[in-house]
């Protein structure tokens, strides 16, 4: 495959607005603040700076940073002008990272995976710039889910989505296919909703037309009819079904219980030049993660949220996805702790740590649908990008029990909800495994 694939005439249309949108900077410091306050500062601290500027995106999961910055975590740690930067889709953030802050863009921040990969190996740059980036947490676990609009109600779709299978055939066969929308390709909710169709035994290479649409824009589109159905990181799901115009079929907590989501990822060089700030990005996350799992600190963070400046979304539209009770619009209401966005553990099951075996994944199922190169060392690629040992060393920094510090970069073998496993010794037998692909 030919890396220059993956850039197009709307990539480069998203590029163009990347500058204008993406940069837009909130609660940092004022610019009042001298060089030498900030050095001094730095220094007091132990720091090489105190200054960053991290991406994000209006969804559910951009809380630690969010919390890091409200509760003051990032200054408890001396990163005193730690900038958060809304970015308006996932293509601008990646287009903010390649600029870099030197640039007018960003040091790194919330990333869909395995998007610093991609960036690091050059297939979804500008050029194919190789830009090395490391994945130093992950920052959650589920939070994404799978709506429909309201006309297919009645199909009773769930997380089995083979009654839509005949649904997907009749459309194709009069040449319009069922108009799926994702956030962006080759990432985490790109791969959600490919796996959930393979699994209803539908083709999504085939039979369904998927496009990229920014996140604010998927609840609109169901709305005006133009897109049939969408995959994308709550509030939006939550959204959808409060303004009546669709339901919600799955979440993808019911697909991979305990799931990596987004992640917590910086460009290397930021990274190498300032490895002490480093660490005390990943204290402040770490902590915050903390904080924003203990159960009488969810109010306060669904308040948080939905402050203009980050969501903007309705409040039940973010508690319920922090207690685990789903409204999927079509009768069922769910209330499943289990199921709920957790951002350090879940029981035993640590979600901060960031584990190559899910990195690999990632990799292997982007493989499986032909969207990278298939003669790719994907173990060599995240054993370059994925850096658990900064993990390791922030989390025993700031007294984490060592029982709650994995010792083995890999969670084993992880089964998928239709019985699918993923062994990440054996990724060739799990590729064997799948029905539908298209390596």
């Amino acid at each position: 495959m030919n890396k220059s694939f993956s850039l197009s005439r709307r990539r480069f249309l998203l590029t163009a607005t990347a500058s204008t949108f993406g940069t837009l900077v909130l609660h940092g410091c004022t610019q009042s603040q001298s060089q030498s306050a900030v050095s001094q500062s730095a220094a007091a601290n132990g720091l090489e700076t105190t200054t960053v500027a991290l991406g994000f995106l209006p969804v559910v999961d951009c809380a630690p940073l969010v919390v890091a910055k409200e509760k003051g975590f990032f200054a408890k740690y001396g990163m005193t002008d730690v900038r958060l930067a809304k970015q308006p889709s996932w293509a601008a953030l990646r287009d903010n990272v390649e600029l870099g802050s030197s640039g007018g863009g960003i040091d790194g921040g919330q990333f869909q995976s395995p998007i610093p990969e991609l960036i690091s190996e050059g297939i979804i740059t500008k050029g194919n710039e190789i830009i090395p980036m490391y994945t130093l947490a992950r920052l959650n676990t589920h939070s994404v889910g799978i709506s429909l609009a309201s006309k297919y109600q009645d199909l009773r779709v769930t997380k089995d989505s083979s009654s839509l299978k005949q649904t997907f055939a009749q459309a194709k066969a009069a040449n319009q296919p069922l108009k799926c929308a994702i956030t962006f390709p080759r990432s985490s909710i790109d791969l959600w909703l490919h796996y959930w169709l393979a699994a209803g035994g539908i083709d999504p290479t085939s039979e369904a037309s998927i496009l990229v649409v920014p996140p604010a824009q998927v609840v609109s589109n169901l709305k005006r009819g133009t897109m049939d159905l969408f995959c994308a990181t709550d509030p939006w799901n939550s959204r959808l079904v409060n303004e009546g115009a669709g339901f919600t079929a799955a979440t993808s907590g019911e697909i991979w219980k305990n799931h990596p989501e987004k992640a917590f990822a910086m460009r290397a060089e930021w990274v190498d030049r300032h490895p002490k700030a480093t660490i005390a990005l990943l204290q402040a996350i770490l902590e915050a993660q903390q904080w924003c799992d203990q159960p009488e600190h969810h109010r306060e963070l669904a308040a948080l949220l939905v402050k203009p400046d980050y969501t903007n979304a309705p409040l039940a539209a973010i508690e319920g996805r922090l207690s685990g009770r789903f409204d999927y619009g079509d009768g069922r209401v769910v209330n499943d702790p289990s199921l709920a966005v957790r951002f350090w553990s879940n029981g035993d099951v640590s979600i901060s740590y960031p584990f190559k075996s899910h990195d690999l994944w990632f990799l292997v199922e982007n493989l499986r649908w032909g969207k990278i190169p298939a003669d790719l060392d994907l173990q060599a690629i995240v054993n370059r990008t994925n850096r658990d040992d900064l993990w390791k060393e922030a989390a025993k920094q700031i007294g984490v029990p060592t029982a709650q510090i994995p010792t083995r970069s890999s969670r084993g073998v992880e089964t998928f909800f239709d019985g699918i496993q993923f062994d990440p010794d054996n990724p060739q037998a799990y590729l064997q495994s799948l029905k539908i692909r298209r390596m």
